[in-house]
Parts: structure tokens; sequence; C-alpha cells
């Protein structure tokens, strides 16, 4: 689960189907105009990487870790895979649960899963007729959170200062604690990654808060030339008050503006991964139906409570 898109359902539940994207799976708390752009503005070169932790409540343990590398208008994002049960060994960063590249460039996003061997892609037109479509629904909902979530804008619920944006809408909170970028081109590349996010695990992971509110914040962080440090989600529910969901879940950013050693082998076994992972459709990837073997895919676990 990624920070970048940071949500629950409208009852406190996290999405179920599976703990990988979070996101970014998020996250994010992330998030298409957002993706038409590309590389560094005026040919400047971009590395940057950022480490999320996403955690619940006031746990001290993350529920999701990420890291999400980007240069020159493509980004890798590395959801961890975390032990199921404290007893259980961390697999570690060089053990994915799933990645995502994101190529604004080609238009597309594709999804891998290491561990069966399959990857599926999602074109830029599939995200935007995604947000045409989820953002009507949602405007036409009978309940407050979702119709108000629906956006496209938020101009009277926002608040901002220069380090910090403040979102509330009916039994939601969003603030989202921002840096400096080195540059305007940073901070507008992390913002088209962080846009993509949300609206992909919208697609994979449908039945959170719709991802136009984050859109919306993520638009003005970019503004001011930032990019995200915290992020911070509430939400008043009744699964919370009976102590069975968080109603509060943090993300931490750790950003650096260059790449660590371990970072290119990282990328480079990664494109190796992608290479022969069997291209497969976005059902049978989420494991909504058989595998190329014929055999089921399974969902995996429970999607964390979001990043």
């Amino acid at each position: 689960m990624r920070a970048e898109s940071l949500s629950m359902t409208t009852d406190g539940r996290a999405p179920l189907p599976r703990r990988r994207l979070v996101g970014r799976l998020a996250t994010g708390l992330a998030t298409l105009a957002a993706l038409s752009g590309g590389g560094a503005e005026g040919g400047e070169r971009i590395l940057l990487r950022v480490e999320t932790e996403v955690f619940a409540d006031d746990d001290e343990a993350p529920v999701a870790r990420s890291l999400t590398l980007f240069r020159n208008g493509i980004a890798w994002d590395f959801l961890e895979a975390l032990p199921k049960k404290p007893d259980e060994e961390n697999a570690g960063p060089d053990e994915p649960a799933e990645f995502v590249l994101h190529d604004p460039a080609r238009e597309r996003i594709i999804l891998v899963d290491p561990a069966r061997h399959v990857r599926t892609q999602i074109d830029h037109l599939q995200l935007e007729r995604l947000r045409a479509s989820l953002g009507s629904w949602a405007r036409k909902s009978e309940d407050p959170l979702m119709r108000w979530a629906g956006g496209p804008e938020f101009g009277d619920s926002l608040e901002e200062t220069s380090t910090k944006i403040l979102l509330e809408g009916p039994r939601v909170r969003y603030e989202v604690t921002f840096e400096p970028a080195g540059n305007g081109a940073i901070a507008e590349e992390y913002r088209r990654f962080a846009d993509a996010a949300v609206l992909i695990k919208a697609l994979v992971h449908p039945g959170g808060i719709p991802p136009f509110p984050r859109i919306a914040i993520n638009r003005r962080v970019a503004a001011a030339g930032g990019i995200p440090v915290a992020v911070r989600l509430e939400i008043e529910s009744r699964m919370a008050r009976l102590g069975r969901q968080p109603n509060v879940l943090r993300a931490q950013h750790k950003v650096l503006e260059s790449w660590l050693t371990s970072d290119h082998k990282r990328v480079a076994a990664a494109e190796e991964r992608l290479a022969v992972a069997a291209q497969v459709d976005l059902a049978t990837y989420a494991g909504k139906k058989d595998g190329p073997e014929g055999g089921p895919i399974a969902a995996g676990p429970a999607a964390p409570k979001n990043r």
C-alpha cells in the first residue's frame, strides 16, 4: 500500500483485496493529463528516491513500506513484503511483494508480481476513463462523503500554509506536510506519479474513498514546488469506534534527491523480472480469475490500511 493512495472504505474498512498496492498501493497515503508529461524540464537530469512507511493509529510497526525511484520521467515503485506475523522474518526490499513501472512517455504503467511471475499493463486511456466514470458516479452518491470526494473542486475545503495543506470533508480529514523540492521539475514529476498511484489503486482495489481529494492536494503541493514528507488521513467510522479498524493512517516519506548504488542494482533486477514475467489481463493479475497456466492465482493477503 502506498502513501500516495491513503484511503479507506466509507465505513472505515481498508479495501480488502491485497496488501500490495498501496496505493500504493495508499498512499501512498500518493496520482490523465498528469501522465502526459515525462522527462525533466529543459533536459535537466532527475534522480529521486522516496522511502515510505505507513502506520495505523499509534502503532509503531508499519503496515506497509515502499521505495520509489525516479529517473528522468520514469518511476519504479517497490512495495516491500512485510511479515504477516511478529515472529516472521522480513523479506527485505530486495524481494518486493510487487513493483510498478510508471512510464508516462509511453503512456503505460506496468504492475509486476515477482512471486507469481506475472505482469499486467494499464494504459493512459484506462485511467482517463476511470477518472471520468468514478467522478461521475461519486458525485451522484447518496453518501455525503462519497459525493464530496467526487470533486472535482475542493477550494472551500482546502487550507494551505507554506509547509502544510489541510482538506476536510464529511467524516474525513487529510493533512499533508511538504518540503521544497530541488526544482519545479522534481515536484511536478512526483505529482504525476502520485496522481497515477491513487488512480491505479482505485482501479485494482476498488472500494475506498475516491482519489480526487488526494489529486487536488497533489496539485497544490506541486504548485508550491514541494514534495510530501508526511500524510495523515483521519476518518470517522463505526468500525473504528468498535476498535475493529484504524481511524487514522499515517505515512512518512524520506526524500533524497539522488540514488544509492543499491538502487541501480534494484532497478536492473526489476527490468530482468519484468522481461520474463507472463503478460496477463488486469482481472487475472488481481486474482479474479485463473492465471496463465490455467490454475487459480491467489488474491494474496488483504491490502494494508492504505497509504
